[in-house]
């Protein structure tokens, strides 16, 4: 597929391509290359804060007054927006500022005010970049000024973040990313996001930009159910990097096809539990998953259970314990998650002798 590859991605120095509604990575350069994300690290900072309005640790309504020695200490560093000793501003706000306007001083207020300190906030984007698997990436900066590159991420890391921002908070993805521009004291501020406004189904997700590392880009667009995500970095321009990220975007919605492969609920298959009530349970996904093929072929598509370990009792409904390895000829295989469809609690000792009576049978 990479010989039909627009010429503004191939230039690109990384650059990543997923299609999450497969869970499938349709185009990989350096997708592992850790390197600095300027503001793009803003995008931790947008999963830490959505994390603490879901769990009503933040206040979206709640006002914050901006503390002089920060009004200070941020004042004309890079994007900001302007805040003044004193002003008295919403959560929401200052989270709109951070992802729309990427306004420095806006994030190190959000963290300041969430966490109670930055040392703190960093700790909880560390940790939440943990739990994801990020296990490239280091934040030591909440709206990514330069640190003197101690902030350094992946191509893979990001979409994992791009993952957890769009799936685990749909609402809150939906009414802060995306947008072209906000209004503030009487203007309008616009954002650098290159698909905003400019790419049917396009809806995220941040740039970033120093003259060290050039021009980077976190982008997500949906159609017609299908989700893409992508990333590219190191590019030389503005020019280049919205170039790129919209010919990566569209074509992997135009050279390759996508198809239903199993429905949410819909067994797999079964699996072999051991000491469990029942003796096997049925598997299934959490989801609607699709799968990719390219446009131009009759691609088999072969799909195999594999397990992550003996199944013991008890198990939850829902928790997962498999994955469905898909192989499409020509294409790397990859894994979708399967999780059990009914809860299974531990044999009793009449249930044990069953099931041992039942698997001597042929």
């Amino acid at each position: 597929m990479t010989e039909r590859l627009p010429a503004a991605v191939t230039a690109a120095p990384i650059a990543l391509l997923v299609d999450l509604s497969a869970g499938q990575t349709l185009y990989a350069r350096d997708a592992d290359r850790r390197f600095r994300p300027a503001s793009m690290a803003k995008a931790m900072s947008a999963l830490v804060a959505f994390d603490l309005i879901r769990t009503g640790r933040l206040d979206p309504l709640a006002t914050v007054t901006v503390d002089p020695a920060l009004a200070a200490q941020w004042a004309g560093k890079g994007t900001t927006l302007s805040l003044r000793a004193g002003e008295k501003i919403t959560v929401a706000r200052l989270i709109e500022g951070m992802i729309t306007a990427s306004a420095n001083d806006a994030t190190e207020v959000l963290a300041r005010h969430a966490a109670g300190s930055r040392s703190q906030w960093l700790m909880l984007m560390n940790a939440r970049a943990k739990a994801l698997g990020m296990a490239d990436s280091t934040f030591a900066s909440p709206s990514g000024w330069p640190d003197g590159g101690k902030t350094q991420v992946t191509a893979r890391d990001m979409v994992r973040l791009a993952r957890a921002l769009i799936e685990e908070h749909p609402a809150l993805y939906r009414r802060y990313f995306g947008h072209a521009a906000m209004n503030w004291r009487g203007a309008s501020l616009a954002s650098r996001n290159p698909f905003a406004g400019n790419l049917a189904g396009a809806d995220g997700i941040k740039t970033g930009h120093t003259s060290e590392v050039g021009y980077n880009f976190l982008g997500a667009v949906e159609r017609d159910g299908r989700r893409l995500v992508l990333l590219v970095a190191g590019t030389p321009s503005e020019t280049a990097r919205a170039a790129a990220a919209r010919d990566l975007a569209e074509w992997g919605y135009a050279a390759w096809d996508s198809r239903l492969l199993i429905r949410k609920g819909q067994v797999a298959g079964p699996a072999l539990v051991q000491n469990g009530s029942d003796r096997t349970v049925d598997l299934v996904p959490l989801k609607d998953w699709r799968v990719a093929v390219p446009g131009d072929s009759r691609a088999r598509i072969a799909t195999r259970i594999v397990y992550r370990g003996p199944l013991r009792a008890p198990l939850e409904a829902g928790q997962v314990v498999a994955g469905l390895e898909v192989t499409v000829d020509g294409l790397p295989s990859h894994d979708i998650p399967l999780a059990t469809r009914q809860r299974v609690t531990r044999a009793g000792p009449f249930d044990r002798m069953v099931n041992g009576l039942l698997g001597l049978l042929p």
